[in-house]
């Protein structure tokens, strides 16, 4: 099944954009006739028609639409440090969207190896994988935050801080409470420095551990998405 992303669907017809009518008509050589099913980013899942086989601008025709598809009942946003190598932090929007993600907000800590990052490469990433494992919502990807700055604006029911200092910590598993919005934080190589898990216990998160293993950044971003995914899901 191939699908094709579009973020603004009105109306009966609707015409692909330059990219998506090459890939359509050139690459994957659809003809007039052939079903297609869009996605809009929003929760819209749109089976239509070719009605118009151009390369340049594809035209189809809408002939049902899902709204909502396969909407959760909760909400997951990963705050991660951004990894020195940029591939890394890809492979990991990659499989997060796969698995389920709705928001994601690259971090910047005081163990930051990386400062910088361009979000119009993340975005196709994350656009592909959504395609690719057949959803109908688009992971919201935000600029790179301060540290400080984006702990004293989350707003989510159940806020988490995962880092390797020693003290008492419950597993994530064990912590999670079913169809409820969960914020987690995630450090860079380094770690989150003391006082940074120090200043997001003040602010409500509560210290959690992946596990025993000592995982890589974007490794331990992909578990916690799993273990959020799993929970709501038994």
């Amino acid at each position: 099944m191939n699908i094709f992303f579009t973020p603004n669907i009105s109306g009966n017809t609707h015409t692909l954009d330059e990219a998506e009518s090459k890939h359509c008509i050139r690459v994957l050589r659809h003809m007039k006739g052939d079903g297609l099913i869009l996605v809009d980013g929003k929760g819209g899942w749109y089976h239509t028609v070719i009605v118009d086989a151009n390369p340049k601008k594809c035209i189809v025709e809408i002939e049902s639409k899902i709204e909502q598809f396969e909407k959760r009942a909760f909400k997951l946003h990963i705050a991660i440090a951004p990894t020195k190598n940029i591939d890394r932090l890809e492979w990991f929007l990659e499989k997060a969207t796969e698995i389920g993600i709705d928001e994601v907000t690259p971090l910047l800590c005081e163990h930051s190896e990386r400062k910088q990052i361009k979000n119009d490469r993340l975005e196709k990433v994350i656009v592909s994988a959504m395609k690719q494992s057949l959803k109908a919502y688009l992971p919201k990807l935000n600029n790179l935050t301060n540290f400080e700055t984006f702990i004293n604006s989350c707003n989510e029911q159940q806020k988490f801080i995962a880092h390797c200092q020693q003290g008492d910590k419950v597993h994530l598993f064990n912590s999670l409470q079913k169809n409820k919005s969960v914020v987690l934080l995630i450090g860079p190589e380094g770690d989150f420095s003391i006082s940074e898990v120090e200043m997001a216990t003040a602010a409500g998160f509560k210290a959690v551990t992946l596990g025993n293993s000592r995982l890589r950044t974007e490794t331990a971003g992909i578990v916690a998405v799993q273990t959020v995914n799993v929970v709501n899901e038994i």
